[in-house]
C-alpha cells in the first residue's frame, strides 16, 4: 500500500466484500463465486455458458472482460475500510487466448493503492474439466475509492 492509502483492517471486511459482489445483479447473472479471498487478492471463477459464448464453448470478450473487472475492483475494494466502496473508472483487457473449458478462473491484484484511486490487475484464466488453466486474457484498471456517505440528517464535521 502507498502511505496516502487508507488505514484499515480488512480482516473483518472480507465476509462484507464476498456479500457486497455476489449480490450486484451482473455478478449473479454470471454465476460467479469466490475462490479465494484475502487482503490485496481475490480469486473469482465463472462458469462457461453458452449464453456467454460468440462460438459453442469460447466466452466472448464481453463476459472475459466483466470478470477481470470483478476480480480486479474487488481485490483493491479488500484493502479499504469497512464501510467504503469501490466503483470501476476504467479498464482495458488483452486476451491473446480462446477462453474455453468448463470455467474462467481470474485472479485479482492491488498494484497500487491509494486514497482516491486505485490501480488493480486481474490474470484470466481458462481452466479445463481436468483442471488444467490456459492463461488467456489479463485485465488492468482504476478503481475509484468512495468514502462512506453520511445517512440524512446526520451532521458532517
Amino acid at each position: 500500500m502507498t502511505p496516502d492509502a487508507p488505514a484499515t483492517d480488512t480482516s473483518s471486511a472480507l465476509p462484507y466484500l464476498q456479500t457486497a459482489v455476489l449480490a450486484m445483479p451482473m455478478a449473479r447473472t454470471l454465476s460467479l463465486r469466490f475462490v479465494h479471498a484475502a487482503p490485496g487478492a481475490v480469486t473469482l471463477e465463472m462458469p462457461i455458458l453458452d449464453a456467454f459464448c460468440f462460438r459453442p464453448g469460447q466466452l466472448q470478450a464481453t463476459a472475459v472482460y466483466a470478470l477481470g473487472d470483478f476480480a480486479a475492483v474487488a481485490a483493491a475494494g479488500s484493502l479499504l475500510p469497512p464501510g467504503w466502496a469501490n466503483a470501476t473508472v476504467d479498464g482495458t483487457v488483452k486476451l491473446f487466448a480462446p477462453a474455453r473449458g468448463a470455467c474462467l478462473r481470474a485472479r485479482g491484484r492491488v498494484v497500487d493503492a491509494g486514497r482516491l484511486l486505485s490501480i488493480c490487475a486481474a490474470d484470466l484464466w481458462a481452466v479445463d474439466t481436468s483442471g488444467n488453466e490456459t492463461l488467456c486474457a489479463a485485465w488492468l484498471g482504476t478503481a475509484r475509492n468512495l468514502e462512506p456517505r453520511p445517512h440524512p440528517g446526520q451532521e458532517t464535521m
